[in-house]
């Protein structure tokens, strides 16, 4: 059977899959509002996030992403839970698909952030009431502010 080059399933064929360990944290003031970054490489508001490099552990690697992103140093107050749903993991871009499997923690910071930061993975930082979360979120797992939110031990798998 002869196929060309334009035919959908050819692209299937040569686009990659992969699965990538992920972090992310929920990380809260004392009035309770979350912090949301408005990222540069898609210009929408996501809770600071990011990948496992190797030789990392995922706590240490919370902890890089969140100094990284905000510049400023964090505790980790609670392990919230591990998500690897393929409905709500998956991102296909324009190279590739990932199932990111993240873990996902709940921070502190420990210092305050300087107003008006920003740097090249971060346009700008902002604390918001959960009940008014802005509208242009980046794709993210639907459960993670209501687990967030979620002051038991529970710890979820999704």
């Amino acid at each position: 059977m002869k196929t060309s080059l334009n035919q959908p399933h050819l692209k299937y064929m040569t686009h990659s899959k992969q699965i990538l360990p992920a972090v992310a944290a929920a990380i809260f003031n004392e009035k309770g509002e979350i912090l949301l970054q408005k990222r540069r490489d898609v210009n929408k508001w996501c809770i600071i996030s990011g990948h496992v490099e190797f030789g990392e552990t995922v706590e240490a690697a919370i902890l890089r992403e969140i100094e990284e992103e905000t510049n400023t140093k964090a505790v980790i107050k609670r392990f919230i839970g591990l998500y690897s749903s393929p409905v709500s993991q998956t991102y296909t871009y324009s190279d590739r698909t990932v199932q990111y499997i993240t873990s996902y923690f709940e921070a502190t910071l420990s210092e305050n952030i300087v107003a008006d930061f920003s740097n090249d993975e971060t346009q700008e930082l902002q604390f918001f009431p959960v009940e008014n979360i802005p509208q242009d979120l980046a794709l993210i797992n639907p459960n993670w502010l209501a687990d967030a939110l979620n002051k038991t031990s529970t710890v979820f798998i999704r």
